[in-house]
């Protein structure tokens, strides 16, 4: 598998399971910031840099590929084992969590100042 079929199928990974947009690699790259592992950012940038330097025939000799080869597969096997449907519910159950959370601390400020006025 070339360096743009790899691309194109994280690419699709990304697109699917981590609901992350954009024209191609390198801007979902950017995009993922915290939803991704910092090594997996590591291996995507890597791969990215390696497709730029593919362009160039001066620079297509620098490219380490075992080394990418290595990464691109340690990130589609990252990327086939996350849990699309989990991944969404447990956000949806983090962000109701979150406004319980601040529904309780809205209610017992009213009751405290209630209380400090005098009118419980």
């Amino acid at each position: 598998m070339d360096l743009q079929d790899r691309a194109e199928t994280l690419a699709r990974l990304m697109e699917e399971r981590l609901d992350i947009r954009g024209p191609d690699l390198a801007a979902k790259t950017r995009r993922a910031r915290r939803r991704v592992p910092r090594w997996l950012r590591r291996e995507l940038m890597a791969l990215v840099q390696a497709l730029e330097y593919s362009r160039h025939p001066k620079f297509a000799a620098r490219i380490d590929h075992a080394r990418i080869e290595t990464g691109a597969r340690r990130a589609q096997n990252w990327l086939e084992q996350v849990d699309a449907t989990d991944r969404r519910k447990s956000l949806v159950i983090h962000w109701l969590a979150g406004n319980a959370f601040n529904v309780l601390v809205v209610i017992g400020l009213a009751v405290g100042v209630m209380a400090w006025r005098g009118l419980i």
